[in-house]
């Protein structure tokens, strides 16, 4: 049973002790066993038979298992979502009420397990693999129901992610810089305005600005744009100078030349007959090509 039953002053009492309280675990169980038990329950299909003594590590009625015929016991229970070591061993026997020590087991699982192999360092192997399987299956439990009460009351769970926590401090610690220097430009700008550095500061409705580019908007509005239409007038005369000569008249230049040839007399018919005959009538010119006005002046001297 290890050195949990080495007490006492004497080698020989202690083995004594021991053997008694040996004696007293088989005597128990086969009391349990053969006669009557207020834990047992037993069930037909499939034929076991199981304990519900709540310090019973692993659920079924054995020898092994029974709380009550083994003096050196451990398990593990659970309080209000915390689980506890319970250790039995014979040196607190003669104390009923001192018979369980409780040892409060940590949060993280990894440490739970640590605890219970350095409580349970020099206990039987079997016990300690029981009481971690046990362990186990409570944390589970309280995971499952924790699960179930926020599916029932509607809290959804969400994973952390903790690049994304990471980035968000740093931006807010960010901003939080950045604020500090908004507040102290603030405070600066106030006390340059209390000492009057800024002079007189008056506050001038939106309205007039408002008028002042309607305003604007409408000067814009009523001004229009004349085009220029002396080309056009230029075009329109040139047209009506063709026109006219198509349809046989004479412009006023040569009808003066005419005037001025018959005052000079004979000179012009000699001049006549040096010109050859007279060309035939002239050919109709294209509208479209620019229209070119050619004015001749010659003097004739008389004889």
């Amino acid at each position: 049973f290890g050195s949990s039953f080495i007490f006492g002053s004497s080698g020989t009492g202690s083995w004594v002790d021991a053997v008694t309280a040996m004696h007293n675990d088989e005597t128990i169980w086969q009391c349990i066993m053969h006669d009557f038990c207020s834990f047992k329950v037993k069930i037909a299909q499939p034929k076991d038979t199981f304990c519900r003594n709540k310090y019973n590590v692993t659920g079924h009625c054995n020898r092994v298992s029974c709380p009550l015929a083994n003096s050196q016991y451990a398990t593990v229970l659970e309080e209000e979502g915390v689980c506890y070591l319970y250790i039995k061993t014979v040196e607190r026997a003669h104390s009923p009420k001192n018979l369980w020590e409780k040892v409060k087991l940590s949060r993280n699982y990894l440490q739970a397990l640590e605890q219970i192999s350095k409580n349970l360092e020099y206990w039987p192997d079997h016990m300690i693999n029981r009481c971690k399987q046990r362990l186990t299956k409570i944390r589970q439990m309280l995971i499952r129901s924790r699960k179930l009460f926020m599916k029932e009351s509607g809290v959804r769970l969400l994973p952390i992610k903790h690049k994304t926590e990471k980035r968000e401090k740093i931006r807010e610690a960010k901003a939080e810089i950045a604020a500090k220097v908004d507040l102290a430009i603030e405070k600066e700008l106030l006390a340059r305005l209390k000492q009057g550095v800024y002079g007189d500061i008056y506050n001038v409705s939106n309205k007039a600005f408002e008028k002042v580019l309607e305003q604007e908007k409408e000067d814009e509005s009523e001004t229009e744009f004349v085009e220029d239409f002396g080309e056009e007038g230029e075009d329109e005369d040139l047209d009506d100078f063709d026109d006219a000569e198509l349809d046989g008249e004479e412009p006023e230049d040569e009808k003066v030349e005419e005037i001025e040839y018959e005052e000079l007399g004979g000179g012009v018919k000699d001049m006549e007959d040096l010109a050859g005959p007279s060309r035939g009538p002239a050919k109709r010119r294209r509208r479209d090509a620019p229209k070119v006005e050619l004015e001749y002046e010659e003097e004739f001297e008389t004889r």
